[in-house]
């Protein structure tokens, strides 16, 4: 391109930022710095800017224009936009934006009702554990518990606290050696092997074939004695009942609460109890459309508490207790994406930068929203009674 014609287009770009920034000025709540491929930097918003988005081509423009998030996020997994600054600051970026996708969730709300919940949840799995083992494991720690630790300090080691969690299923639900507990979603073998080293024999439930390998291989090297299934835990049945039943952040795979419910019926002795945790939404379904699209895809839905509660009432399970544990949450994600950071020039060198950059958003977006107390997240324990009625 000749140097008039360069010219021209900065000109022209130029043009058009200006006119961006004139448009949405009123809608900027946290001041930013935008940075154009030559150089040239505008503020968006009023005060001192937090962070800088960069914006490397026609299509990172487009999606600035546009304030809206799924745009501004796919644009900088594409690499189209950078961004320099804390990411915990960035975040504050989505409170100036838009997020309406509603055929994208008219489609999580109508898919398990087309295609039943069993193969909802498969398609669902599939699409956020389908990258390596290895992945995940760069950005947890050694207990690769996927959900919340129970922290007793802002500062302690997520180990620390990930291994208090795991103690607290096991005595919540008076598990004992020999004991028979159903794992469902065993992940990274967590709880198969914290439990399985107790000498409780732990049967744990995956539709995920690289946890299948992973918890196969884990529990042979070992010697645990414990069983991994590929199956359905809404399918799965068994003629001897279980002493317990743990699921440790699954119950997001899990919205149709009713049926869960019943399975507990079927699969506890009576007096057996059902330990669960993961994060949580005052409106069922009600998660940003980039999560849903590049993160938890199909019918993923954080837990509702109340609705959760009411399905209880109608069942013969016994609530024992609930915790909140949002900031324990918010910690943990914390560590996690720092970790993730820390990790970058692997992660990217292994798997590609919008790997990274898809998960730098999520980790970050769900810190974020857990110290703004946007995400809840519990604990609960329940109880099948030893006589009904």
């Amino acid at each position: 391109m000749k140097k008039t014609e360069k010219r021209s287009w900065k000109r022209r770009y130029d043009r058009i930022i200006r006119i961006i920034q004139r448009q949405v000025e009123s809608r900027v709540l946290t001041p930013f710095t935008v940075k154009v491929w030559n150089g040239q930097k505008y503020l968006f918003g009023k005060g001192e800017p937090e962070f800088v988005i960069g914006i490397n081509d026609r299509s990172g423009l487009s999606a600035i224009s546009q304030l809206d998030e799924l745009k501004i996020c796919e644009a900088y997994m594409s690499g189209s936009l950078d961004i320099e600054g804390e990411m915990i600051h960035v975040q504050k970026l989505r409170e100036s934006l838009k997020d309406s996708h509603p055929l994208s969730y008219l489609w999580r709300r109508l898919m398990p009702l087309l295609i039943g919940n069993v193969a909802s949840n498969r398609q669902a799995i599939a699409g956020h554990y389908e990258f390596d083992n290895d992945f995940y494991l760069t950005f947890m720690d050694r207990s690769r518990c996927y959900s919340q630790a129970l922290f007793e300090s802002d500062d302690e080691a997520l180990e620390t606290a990930q291994d208090r969690k795991l103690n607290f299923a096991i005595d919540a639900c008076g598990i004992k050696p020999g004991d028979r507990v159903l794992d469902v979603g065993g992940g990274w073998g967590t709880f198969t092997e914290g439990a399985g080293v107790k000498g409780i024999n732990v049967t744990s439930l995956t539709i995920a074939k690289n946890s299948e390998i992973y918890l196969t291989d884990l529990i042979g090297r070992k010697n645990l004695p414990c069983r991994v299934l590929n199956q359905d835990f809404l399918a799965y049945s068994t003629d001897k009942l279980y002493d317990a039943i743990v699921i440790l952040g699954v119950i997001e795979h899990l919205p149709d609460y009713a049926a869960v419910l019943k399975q507990f019926s079927r699969l506890l002795k009576p007096g057996g109890r059902v330990y669960l945790d993961g994060s949580a939404y005052r409106e069922k379904y009600d998660h940003p459309s980039f999560v849903a699209k590049y993160i938890f895809p199909g019918g993923h839905s954080c837990l509702c508490l109340h609705d959760f509660l009411k399905e209880v009432s109608r069942s013969e399970m016994d609530l024992i207790a609930v915790y909140n544990d949002r900031h324990s949450y918010y910690l943990t994600s914390k560590k996690w994406a720092e970790n993730l950071e820390a990790r970058k020039n692997e992660i990217v060198s292994r798997w590609g930068a919008k790997l990274y950059r898809r998960f730098r958003l999520y980790l970050w977006g769900v810190t974020y929203a857990f110290q703004n107390k946007a995400i809840d997240a519990y604990r609960v324990i329940l109880e099948r009674p030893e006589s009904s009625g």
